[in-house]
Formats: C-alpha cells, structure tokens, sequence
C-alpha cells in the first residue's frame, strides 16, 4: 500500500474530523480504518512516514495515530518533522514493551500512545477525548446523534480538572497531561485520601480487558509528577503506598 488512501466514504459528512492513520501494517490500517469511519470520521492512510510527511503538512487531518516502528522515517522522526509546520495530535502505537519509545515519544509531545495489541474501542475513546482538548465543537456525535453532555469540573485543593476537555491546572497554571495520565489521575482526585491499587488505576485508564503490567502504572505517575514539579517544584499531592497503590492528598 503506497501514498494515500482515502476512505471509501465519508460518513460524518463536510464536518466530520479527518484521522490519518500511519502505519506499515496493511491489517492494522484496514481494520482500524473501517472501525473509525463506523464512528463517523474520515481516514487518510499512509503505509510509511516518509510518504505522510509531505500530506500531513500541506493538508493536516484533526488527529494523526502513528506506528512508532516503520521503515524509512519512524513515527518519532515524523511527529517532529510534522510539528515543524503544523500542531497536530498524535497518539502513537507502541510494542507492550517499548517503554523507552513512549518516554522517548510523550517527550516529543505526542498527546498519548497505545500498546499493541490494542482494543480499537479504546483507541477510539482516545481519540475523542485528544478532540475534545483540541476543539470540542469538532469531535463526532455520540450513536444517539447528541454530543457528549460536559462532565462537572474536580477542584481539589491547587487542583483543577475539566474532564470535557482533559484540561488541568495547578495554582492555575496549564499541566498538559495525556488522556491517560488525566484519566488516572481523575480516578485518584475523585475520592482524596483513597488508596487506588494499580488494578483500579488502569480499570479507569483503560476501559477494555487490557493486560497492564506494574511497571506501565508507575510510569505514568512518574511522569505526571514530573510534570506537575515542572509548575510546582514542591507538588507532593500523589502519594505512594508501597504494596499497595497510590493516593491524592487535597492537603
């Protein structure tokens, strides 16, 4: 599969959000092509980075999903060439044990990644959600033909959260936080003081029979401390309960 491939149809309409999927997976871009226009949007697919680049900057999509591993350009050398020229999400595709890549990859600024193998529901779900955070009035329709209603704000403390758009702060300053970093930590700011195991962590992270391992859980609360001590170098307000799990302190 060389260049483009546009979608048979377009479903969702002039309006509907454009995905490029980048991937030398024949198989992977079939299945998840037609599982994402089912949902209403438009897929473009590219079987390498190299040919991508060029598209992607003269005529950006909403959303790019990117395979890390291809040949001739990788997913990391095409989210920063692209980024030269144009902001556009990224979620990457990943193998379950590359956690090098995604260190590598989250420091680039993609907005999130998934492991393979991985469930197109929650790449879907990931999907919308980096929408919503980039332009609420762009992501599609629910089934029922009516957008997702706003969820209520979480203020706890220096903490607030809106689960609508993925937005944080701290003592009102941006924290950009991947959806599923911002999905653990909302499980955790829901009900301060409670020990979350790594199990119901990735429960909410990950809505799909998912096998996480430990070492996925702690990464992604290191890296949000990381990111909060970037804006507060004090932040203290994820603790760690060894054996057991983690919890957030209000305090």
């Amino acid at each position: 599969m060389q260049g483009e491939q546009s979608a048979g149809h377009e479903p969702g309409g002039e309006d509907a959000a454009v995905i490029a999927l980048v991937d030398d997976d024949r198989n992977i871009l079939t299945t998840v092509s037609i599982a994402l226009q089912a949902e209403g949007f438009v897929t473009r697919l590219y079987s390498d980075g190299e040919t991508a680049l060029k598209a992607l900057i003269e005529n950006p999509p909403a959303l790019g999903v990117f395979d890390i591993k291809m040949p001739k350009m990788d997913g990391m050398e095409l989210l920063k060439r692209v980024r030269e020229h144009v902001p556009l999400p990224v979620i990457f595709l990943t193998s379950k044990d590359d956690e090098a890549d995604e260190e590598a990859g989250l420091e680039l600024g993609a907005d999130d990644y998934i492991a393979k193998p991985f469930s197109q529901r929650l790449l879907i779900a990931r999907i919308r959600a980096i929408l919503r955070r980039a332009d609420p009035l762009r992501e599609p329709a629910t089934e029922s033909g009516e957008s997702d209603p706003a969820s209520p704000g979480i203020a706890r403390g220096r903490l607030q959260m809106d689960p609508a758009r993925h937005h944080v702060t701290w003592d009102g300053k941006p924290v950009s936080l991947t959806v599923t970093e911002f999905l653990i930590l909302e499980a955790l700011a829901a009900r301060p003081g409670v020990i979350k195991s790594r199990n119901q962590l990735m429960d909410a992270a990950y809505p799909d029979d998912i096998f996480v391992d430990d070492r996925t859980v702690d990464s992604h609360i290191k890296r949000m401390r990381r990111k909060f001590r970037s804006v507060d170098p004090e932040f203290s307000a994820i603790d760690t309960l060894y054996g057991a799990g983690y919890s957030f302190n209000d305090g």
